[in-house]
């Protein structure tokens, strides 16, 4: 790697920018540039990284030579946003959901390929403790071949997190399928070994619609988390405009014969992820999410519940999201100057979001199954193989 430090820019300096701390925290990186329309947003962070260039301007930002952007705006901001860096030939590391539509995602990925210049997806849950070792656990082959993946998602900050501000708009995020659960449905994929083809869902506005709305205090999320804001019926502030589901249940059909379900609520008293995996030979199950709690794998029969043949504790790790940032952000500075595969990946990224959108639009009218639009094969081909087509930042923008 090279001993000089990578000049990035920061295209959105919301609650998503708390990655800055990890950014600053980096001798390989210097955030030169940081791009906000927010007034209140660019004074945070002429604050927070007073030698940056703070600008309003995304044209500024690419002229002041980043070899790499970080787009952590709004969801439905990603897709304009990264094809413009793209098309300047600056890498790109795209906040996950990699955008709100099928067609965008489609857009981005075609538009990477012809320019060449680099695109990593933040699905930093391929880097948390909790899923790279049931991963391993699947492929040691002790609970056979992958059949079914059930999970859940017991979002208990969800009330402060997602529906008081422009989370809770459909214009904004299509759908919390997309914006929470575009993270779940890239692990479902990941363990099952495979994308899914059919979806189908069920769900609604069950609890946030009839709750007191308003301004909440402050400007973002950070200001007015509490663990105090219980029961759920008792939430104030929440967005006036709320039109997104607060209870979400999808079906998946994968195209290796997997089947999958996922499910989220955002009124839970507990706040953490279960995933259920069953093979031909055993189960596995997360118990806990964080270090210190365990993966139980189940290899044996047994006469109604039985304890799991193995309890295997979930390592610690520093740095935030369970450690699963600083490792996020070391794979994608090599991959920004030395190219080659990743565990993220841009093909699933969109997969997941055609199956957050369609399991939306399912919700949202007949509950019927959806099939998920074919990719070329070139294209997953491409991303498949690392991006070898494609170029650095500098180099990208230096051939132009």
């Amino acid at each position: 790697m090279s001993n000089t430090r990578m000049p990035v820019g920061i295209v959105g300096f919301g609650v998503r920018a708390l990655l800055i701390d990890d950014l600053l925290a980096r001798d390989d990186i210097e955030v030169r540039a940081i791009c906000d329309p927010s007034d209140s947003a660019r004074a945070r962070a002429s604050d927070q990284v007073p030698s940056a260039l703070v600008t309003a301007q995304l044209a500024e930002m690419l002229e002041s030579g980043v070899e790499a952007v970080f787009v952590l705006s709004p969801d439905d901001t990603h897709a304009a946003v990264a094809k413009a860096c793209l098309s300047a030939g600056v890498a790109v590391f795209c906040e996950k959901p990699i955008a709100i539509s099928i067609e965008d995602a489609d857009e981005m990925l075609v538009l990477a390929k012809q320019t060449g210049a680099r695109l990593y997806l933040g699905h930093n849950m391929r880097h948390m403790p909790v899923v790279t070792l049931m991963r391993e656990i699947i492929q040691s082959g002790r609970i056979g071949t992958v059949k079914a993946v059930w999970a859940r998602h017991f979002v208990g900050h969800g009330g402060d997190y997602y529906f008081k501000d422009w989370h809770a708009e459909q214009k904004h995020v299509n759908s919390l399928l997309l914006q929470k659960g575009a993270h779940d449905i890239d692990v479902i994929h990941w363990l099952a070994g495979g994308y899914s083809q059919r979806v189908s869902g069920m769900g609604g506005l069950t609890v946030y619609g009839d709750v007191e709305h308003g301004k909440p205090a402050g400007d973002m999320m950070t200001d007015w988390i509490s663990t105090d804001n219980w029961p759920p019926t008792e939430q104030t502030g929440v967005n006036p405009n709320v039109d997104v589901e607060d209870i979400s249940m999808v079906t998946m059909q994968l195209d290796n014969g997997v089947f999958a379900t996922y499910e989220q609520c955002h009124y839970t008293p507990d706040y953490w992820r279960n995933y259920t995996v069953i093979g031909t030979k055993g189960r596995l199950e997360n118990v806990g999410d964080g270090p210190g709690d365990a993966v139980h794998v189940w290899m044996s029969r047994k006469a109604g519940f039985g304890a799991p043949d193995e309890v295997i504790e979930i390592p610690e790790a520093s740095g935030s999201h369970g450690g699963a940032d600083p490792l996020l952000l070391d794979e994608f500075i090599r991959f920004v100057r030395d190219g080659g595969t990743t565990e993220t990946s841009p093909i699933a990224a969109r997969q997941a979001v055609a199956v957050g959108v369609l399991g939306a639009e399912s919700i949202r009218t007949d509950q019927g199954a959806r099939d998920v639009p074919a990719l070329d094969p070139e294209l997953i081909r491409y991303f498949d193989e690392g991006q070898p087509g494609s170029r650095s930042g500098v180099a990208a923008q230096s051939a132009r």
